[in-house]
């Protein structure tokens, strides 16, 4: 880029550095000695491209003016330097005007969006201390879903949710025994009461998600400084958490640091609406004349909540790809769940599939721990394939078999005793059908598309619809939650549901502040019920986490009978010695001696009992069971138990 001899910031053309255009990464980068910046857009049918910012006064001469190489533009600043705006300013055969940087790290805040800029940012300005950190094996991960902006923090209804605020339930995180958390998107989307999937700013956080430098970031101050102080580091300043990718970055580090992967929720399938009409996005980036929305270089006409990304397109592509990589290594991400992955095939029949081989394959190859959980609708077994064997690449994939079936099953038991509720389809699903491996499946009950405001119900509801708290929604919600976690697959759950929350949950706690979860009920022992629950759901969680069987590739249905409403499946760890079984009850009668088929004969341990988990004694088996050697449908050994009605046993040898 050509400079003047001379300019405001007193520097001379022998600042500049030799360039090779196609070296130059894209978007803005502080360069290594920190003398400058670089800055490398695409925009193939621009006319010309320059760059403006705080570094050259928003100039408009030629000083800002970059390159053209082929379908790319880029230059060098000298003197450009972190915490300085800047925006591209394009001129093209249709208009011309400021674009901001597809690849910005952050953009200003509030309330100049969507005129906002562009703010240039050194990933070096945040120390990382998580480097002992590893993510747990795929297998073993127990995955707990979250909106940051309505999870935690105060006056949620008339104030957005921040990413430090989370850090508020960290501890109880941790003891809740989840490994990994899954944040909805997290991407600068047009208003921060969001679900988060309108995203197109897809490189920046949400700015309504960070604090402000002031007094308000200060209060957060000695509270994170607190959590780092656990681990032995140094307090940081508040200098160093104004940026507001620090504040996301804080919050992963101490994750990692109290034993917790995190996930992100990322959306390639399509972009937000609402940038058509902002002059200044991504949309028709290059400004080129159009008379068709396939005119805009990102994107096509095609619509799925918001326009599809052109997929077709090589540099589309490599754009979302370095999307996902910048976050695996800039902010330490642990994977990711791609919504709607079915949506990308489907929308781009010639390319979409390559894209996903492509996707994951790199992000495969720059962190090979962090898991790729694809969604895709209807569930295909190729999904998980590896792309050498024509697969799309992920790791695993959402599925809704057990989801279905749980949900199915609780919600006719709870029409009363006379109902036919189908087991024999739980059994069907404990296993998601057609996986050659059961840890690529995520199995859930609960999720932000299932219990959202206008669709399905929590799990008490539907247990009872007329008393979410009554003993027959409290008992069957158990049974639910242990099937889940004790079933093989990776086990996600959703905000609320480890404490008995019976609301369906909104993204915009302002229009829907009844919706938010009830924290005080548990934090505060206003609902004993919570608390019960909480209790329960922690030490079913330590036993998944203790029994090496309930993270194995193993099951065998033992027994399931739709009438007495009873499930009962066994899972082992090969060579290990360590056998479980679990016995699942959607029965409101109790079965004093209840003759099951048993996969081996002598003393069986009562390790976990739901029914402990209430304000009555519970019913169980004074602590284990004796089998004895009679054979039974296909098991070796015969066994009578006591099953109390509306619960889940645990046994192990």
């Amino acid at each position: 880029m050509r400079r003047s001899a001379t300019d405001e910031l007193g520097l001379t053309m022998s600042t500049q550095p030799t360039i090779n255009p196609s070296t130059v990464p894209m978007g803005a980068n502080i360069v290594l000695d920190r003398s400058g910046a670089t800055f490398r857009c695409w925009a193939p049918r621009a006319k010309q491209v320059a760059i403006h910012g705080d570094f050259n006064g928003w100039s408009a001469t030629d000083d800002g003016r970059l390159h053209q190489d082929g379908a790319y533009w880029s230059g060098f600043v000298a003197g450009a330097t972190e915490g300085q705006e800047y925006k591209f300013y394009v001129t093209g055969d249709g208009t011309t005007g400021y674009k901001r940087d597809p690849y910005a790290r952050e953009l200003t805040r509030n309330p100049s969006y969507p005129f906002c800029n562009c703010v240039l940012r050194d990933p070096r300005s945040w120390t990382w201390h998580d480097g002992g950190f590893r993510p747990p094996d795929f297998n073993d991960l127990i995955i707990y879903q979250l909106h940051v902006g309505v999870f935690n923090g105060p006056n949620r209804p008339g104030r957005v949710a921040k990413f430090l605020d989370v850090l508020g339930k960290v501890d109880y995180l941790a003891a809740l025994g989840i490994n990994a958390v899954l944040l909805l998107p997290i991407v600068e989307v047009a208003s921060g009461r969001s679900l988060g999937y309108e995203g197109f700013d897809i490189f920046a956080p949400e700015m309504d998600y960070c604090v402000a430098p002031g007094p308000e970031l200060q209060g957060y101050l000695e509270f994170v400084n607190g959590l780092r102080a656990r681990f032995g580091l140094a307090a940081i300043t508040e200098d160093e958490l104004a940026p507001l990718g620090n504040q996301l970055k804080t919050v992963i580090e101490l994750f990692h640091l109290h034993g917790m992967a995190v996930l992100l929720d990322v959306v390639y399938n399509h972009a937000g609406g609402q940038m058509k009409g902002q002059d200044e996005s991504l949309w028709f980036f290059d400004r080129v004349a159009g008379t068709s929305n396939n005119d805009s270089l990102y994107f096509t006409d095609q619509d799925h909540a918001g326009p599809v990304w052109a997929i077709w397109k090589s540099e589309v592509r490599q754009f979302l790809i370095n999307n996902a990589v910048f976050f695996l290594e800039e902010y330490h991400v642990d994977g990711f769940r791609y919504d709607q992955a079915s949506v990308i095939v489907q929308s781009s029949a010639n390319d979409g599939w390559r894209f996903c081989q492509n996707l994951t394959s790199t992000t495969r190859y720059v962190k090979p721990n962090a898991i790729n959980i694809a969604e895709y609708w209807n569930v295909d077994p190729y999904v998980i394939q590896l792309p050498e064997h024509g697969g799309a690449g992920f790791d695993a994939c959402w599925h809704d078999g057990l989801r279905h079936s749980l949900r199915d099953a609780v919600s006719v038991a709870s029409a009363g005793g006379h109902a036919h509720v189908n087991l024999q389809e739980v059994a069907r699903n404990l296993w998601a059908p057609n996986f050659l491996n059961a840890w690529r499946a995520v199995q859930y009950v609960e999720s932000h598309d299932e219990v959202y405001r206008d669709r399905g119900q929590r799990i008490p509801k539907l247990s009872d619809s007329g008393n979410s708290r009554s003993w027959y929604a409290r008992s069957r919600s158990r049974v639910v939650a242990a099937v889940l976690m004790l079933a093989p697959g990776i086990p996600m759950i959703f905000m609320g549901q480890s404490f008995l929350e019976d609301k369906q949950w909104a993204d915009d706690a302002g229009s829907y502040p009844d919706l938010l979860l009830w924290w005080d009920g548990l934090d505060f022992g206003k609902d004993a019920n919570m608390g019960r629950f909480h209790r329960f759901m922690e030490e079913l969680i330590r036993l998944r986490r203790a029994e090496p069987a309930l993270r194995s590739e193993t099951l065998s249905v033992l027994h399931v009978h739709n009438d007495n409403r009873i499930l009962a499946f066994q899972r082992w760890q090969p060579g290990a010695g360590r056998d479980v079984v679990v016995v699942a009850s959607l029965n409101d009668n109790t079965f004093a001696n209840y003759e099951l088929p048993w996969p081996g004969v002598g003393r069986w341990g009562e390790i976990f009992n739901s029914d402990s988990y209430d304000d009555y004694p519970a019913n169980g088996n004074g602590g284990g069971i004796e089998s004895y050697g009679v054979p039974r449908d296909g098991q070796p050994a015969t066994t009578s138990v006591l099953i109390p009605s509306n619960s889940v046993l645990v046994f192990a040898r």
